[in-house]
């Protein structure tokens, strides 16, 4: 693992939260993508090397919905990026830890994706990403 890529924080109004992160980091939203396979629109901030992606359902029975109905808004997940990301789930997994698909899926902000299951890393969901083409 490279870095942390970004922070996703759950939003239920991702316009008003866009305004709010706008005001507490000083500078607008980058971009805003939806993803219809996970049922999620985003949008990301650039912080230093960092980003944090704000996160609002798209339909009821996404991810994300479930998750603001089981917890409300706030942190969700985080992501780090890799330089290789099979091998980096091949270590995984041979550490011990639950990876929640087979395979990645093509994820937000051009990147492949896939995700720890939380009760394998202490309770935090945690988002491998790799740049796609990169």
């Amino acid at each position: 693992m490279r870095k942390i890529e970004h922070l996703g924080i759950a939003v239920r109004d991702l316009k008003a939260a866009n305004e709010l992160f706008a005001k507490l980091l000083g500078k607008a939203h980058y971009k805003e993508e939806g993803v219809e396979s996970e049922g999620v629109r985003t949008s990301f901030f650039q912080v230093g090397e960092t980003k944090v992606e704000l996160l609002e359902a798209t339909r009821s029975d996404s991810p994300i919905a479930k998750f603001l109905d089981k917890r409300g808004e706030g942190i969700h997940h985080i992501a780090f990026d890799v330089a290789d990301i099979y091998a980096e789930m091949e270590r995984l997994k041979g550490e011990g830890f639950e990876i929640l698909h087979e395979t990645p899926k093509k994820g937000a902000d051009n990147k492949l994706i896939v995700f720890l299951h939380p009760r394998s890393t202490n309770g935090v969901l945690v988002e491998l990403c790799q740049e796609i083409g990169g």
